[in-house]
């Protein structure tokens, strides 16, 4: 069987010439974008149809327009200069800043995000963040950013996932409400939603619930403020309450600590195309929270 002959790459001025030309639907219009002389774009696109053994314009008495063969050509071209335009930028324009924008659960964004904000500006200078802050799940919804932040399983339906955090949760207070002899006996600090778990906790430790009186919060990063100042006692999810508990702001009450499958992930549409930033930032962040989780 004859080998198919593949056609070489034409050369580089041709194929600007064609796509000028394509785009303007005129020869002399494409000659004073290149700054060439209409005749060189006239001979670039005569040269170019020869190698490819096609006809890529109709020649009319003003202008010219794509044949079918030139107008399927043509997005191919526009996308590879596209591509070749954006590597470039990427990669040889250090001063160029890029932003990237996330949407994420306000908690997280307080107790997780922010702390390692100054060393995203050292390890990946030319990115700048828009932070949006989510307050409930149906704001997901709204359009928006590509990369989000979300809290769950792990499972959210056409989006790419990557685990960020692994949830335990412990009972946490204040210093001052810690030497309580029995602290089942305080408020309890609720957290609307996925983290509602007392009760699961509770069962998981072999332990009675109560049904004393409690506060409830839309929020953690709201119920933790209110555990720091003696409110009650909140289920801590660990590793956001990391911080408050290295400076002593709150105080586990039990060795026992509930692992769950909830965690954060940074998640995407399964269809998306990340800019080289996204791809940066997606890479970075993982590995920024895991090695501040072993430090």
């Amino acid at each position: 069987m004859a080998r198919r002959t593949v056609p070489t790459l034409p050369p580089l001025d041709w194929l600007r010439s064609f796509e000028a030309a394509a785009r303007l639907s005129n020869f002399t219009a494409a000659a004073a974008e290149l700054g060439l002389t209409q005749a060189a774009v006239s001979q670039h696109i005569r040269l170019l149809e020869e190698r490819l053994k096609t006809r890529l314009f109709s020649r009319l008495a003003r202008g010219v327009a794509l044949s079918p063969e030139g107008a399927a050509y043509l997005p191919h071209i526009q996308s590879a200069f596209a591509t070749i335009g954006s590597s470039t930028a990427e990669l040889f324009e250090p001063r160029a800043v890029r932003t990237v924008s996330v949407r994420v659960p306000i908690s997280f964004a307080l107790l997780a995000l922010v702390p390692v904000l100054p060393d995203l500006a050292e390890a990946l200078p030319r990115i700048q963040l828009d932070v949006v802050t989510i307050h409930r799940p149906t704001d997901y919804d709204l359009p928006g950013s590509v990369l989000d932040i979300r809290f769950g399983n792990g499972s959210f339906p056409g989006r790419e996932a990557e685990r960020l955090t692994a949830e335990r949760l412990v009972p946490v207070a204040s210093p001052a409400l810690a030497g309580a002899a029995d602290w089942t006996s305080l408020p309890l600090l609720l957290v609307a939603g996925a983290r509602e778990m007392w009760a699961e906790w509770f069962a998981a430790a072999g332990l009675a619930g109560h049904p004393q009186r409690s506060h409830r919060f839309d929020s953690f990063v709201a119920a933790m403020e209110a555990a720091k100042a003696g409110a009650g006692v909140l289920l801590g999810s660990r590793p956001l309450i990391d911080a408050a508990l290295d400076s002593g702001a709150l105080v586990p009450l039990s060795d026992f600590e509930l692992s769950s499958m909830s965690g954060h992930f940074l998640t995407r549409p399964s269809t998306a195309q990340l800019t080289g930033a996204e791809q940066d930032f997606r890479h970075w962040l993982p590995r920024r929270l895991a090695g501040k989780a072993r430090a």
